[in-house]
């Protein structure tokens, strides 16, 4: 239990853009922490992790790219929700609406259609990838990590569904076999930001907070960089003290007094001596901050 009284965010801090992921959690901690999952990432990240299917796969229609306009999103929803329901067997409409509801926080509405259409799917590994990234959006971490088992096999494993398993089994609290998940995802694909960013957090959550740091400056250090990972190296720089250093890495990618209003909240969130509680709790704040595996 926090010791004192737990400082409210300013305004700005309260910002978190649909991402994660990987991830399922919402982070209400400044930009510093902001930008999912895990599946965090968990994210949805955009609102979702997405792995880039041939339409062919999916029926006629392929996933959309997660980076997009909330309007475009909102868009989607009501296009392909009125071709949902004139053919709700189609594969690819499916997937499409069941994608936007995530990215417009309908994950529920979502939950329901891929559950109807990986019964109609059951081998379908795209069909079940989403529906394990859908379920850790709302937080049914065991029964996610059951289809996403069925997402791939030892024998062809797909390392965007690797990476959503490791941010599952982080929400679970089981960061050592989250850590294995992201190693071997990196065997694959050696030096992929989103999944060392996944496995940075990943440290930070058990506490090892040098191999945090280490693991994501490798992440910042790829291209095209992406913006969160920076955040997240400044989460981790922070959380060791180095407050000065974490807003110079904070300033790279936000506004000075954004970078400085993130800092003096970490550094008063990590002021109650003795305080572990709040500590890992400002890691989990940055753990809704993973990246998506598109």
């Amino acid at each position: 239990m926090l010791v004192g009284t737990r400082p409210a965010p300013s305004p700005q801090m309260r910002q978190y853009p649909a991402a994660i992921e990987m991830s399922s959690t919402r982070s209400r901690f400044p930009q510093l922490l902001a930008s999912v999952t895990i599946v965090g990432a968990i994210a949805i990240t955009a609102a979702g992790c997405q792995t880039t299917q041939s339409a062919d796969t999916t029926g006629s229609v392929a996933l959309a790219s997660p980076n997009r306009p909330d309007a475009d999103w909102h868009r989607d929803a009501e296009s392909y929700g009125e071709r949902y329901r004139a053919d709700p067997s189609n594969v690819g409409v499916a997937l499409r609406y069941a994608q936007a509801l995530r990215a417009t926080g309908q994950r529920a509405q979502a939950v329901a259609i891929l559950e109807q259409l990986s019964m109609r799917n059951p081998t379908n590994k795209v069909v079940l990838g989403e529906y394990g990234r859908a379920l850790a959006d709302v937080g049914n971490y065991q029964q996610a990590l059951e289809v996403l088992d069925r997402a791939h096999t030892p024998e062809q494993p797909d390392w965007h569904i690797l990476s959503v398993q490791g941010a599952v089994l982080d929400e679970m609290g089981r960061h050592d076999e989250a850590q294995r998940h992201y190693l071997t995802a990196l065997k694959i694909v050696p030096d992929e930001p989103s999944v060392l960013s996944n496995l940075g957090l990943s440290y930070a959550l058990s506490k090892d907070l040098k191999k945090a740091e280490e693991t994501l400056r490798r992440a910042a250090e790829q291209q095209p960089a992406d913006p969160r990972v920076r955040q997240n190296l400044a989460l981790v720089v922070g959380l060791q003290g180095r407050f000065a250093e974490a807003e110079d890495i904070a300033r790279a990618e936000l506004p000075p007094d954004q970078a400085a209003a993130n800092v003096a909240y970490l550094r008063q969130m990590l002021s109650h001596k003795g305080d572990t509680p709040a500590a890992s709790r400002t890691v989990r704040y940055g753990a809704a901050n993973r990246l998506s595996a598109n």
